[in-house]
């Protein structure tokens, strides 16, 4: 989870960080309005989470200029001031506004259930063949067994379930685990894929992850999962055939 978190103050902004730390949040983070909106064109980000009272404009202001150039990343707003300010919050395109003082697990519940809403899921349990995420408690189980991830490959695996059926670059993995921040070599997501599949073959899911030469990786439809992964020669062509036909184009 990428999160682009805007507040001007330091000491609020720090226990902030702590708290999305805690549950496995790469953070990008600015005390301006201007600056995160400019931000926000240039990166992927999965939740905005921003203070009401910035120092360069309203809070407000700056989730409807995020609307207005249609940049739909969920907010979740954080407002000491009144009803009306978080009233205005809500009007302007928040997704949700969480009154200062917050208790640190209402403020995790809420980015939690404002992440699933986003991807289309009502539930925190997510389901691909029979394997099986929990979004919240970030668990993975096999067949109603637990598989240990580490929190990098969690991470990944995580990206591909909430994208499934999508191809995914090496970039976007880099991003999504770094966010620009002592990124390593572009190599290392081939490592972190090939000990997930691994993983994941051990404990019985089989082949979630198809590699797409030349563009990344991508988890498999659920269909794609129950398909038989070899199929019929065509009438009339034996598969020997087929075989000398692709040894011919290799040689050419």
């Amino acid at each position: 989870m990428r999160v682009l978190l805007v507040d001007g103050d330091l000491c609020s902004a720090g226990g902030l960080s702590k708290i999305l730390h805690k549950v496995g949040a790469v953070i990008d983070q600015t005390d301006l309005g201007e600056e995160a909106l400019e931000m926000i064109r240039h990166y992927d980000y999965d939740i905005v989470v921003s203070d009401l009272m910035l120092p360069d404009m309203d809070g407000a202001e700056m989730i409807r200029r995020m609307r207005s150039a249609r940049v739909d990343v969920p907010v979740l707003a954080l407002s000491g001031e009144s009803a009306s300010a978080r009233l205005r919050a809500f009007a302007a395109g928040a997704d949700d506004v969480l009154a200062k003082p917050y208790d640190e697990a209402e403020l995790v519940a809420r980015l939690q259930a404002i992440l699933r809403r986003s991807k289309g899921y009502a539930s925190p349990i997510v389901r691909v063949g029979n394997l099986q995420l929990n979004l919240d408690s970030r668990s993975v189980k096999v067949d109603e067994q637990i598989l240990h991830l580490t929190g990098k490959e969690y991470a990944i695996l995580e990206l591909l379930v909430l994208r499934k059926g999508m191809v995914l670059t090496k970039d976007a993995f880099l991003n999504h685990l770094y966010g620009g921040m002592d990124e390593p070599e572009i190599k290392i997501i081939d490592v972190f894929i090939c000990k997930l599949r691994k993983k994941l073959q051990g404990a019985g899911a089989g082949n979630l992850i198809s590699t797409v030469w030349g563009r990344g990786y991508m988890l498999r439809e659920e269909a794609d999962i129950r398909a038989p992964m070899h199929r019929a020669a065509p009438s009339g062509i034996l598969p020997g055939a087929i075989i000398a036909s692709l040894d011919i184009m290799t040689a050419a």
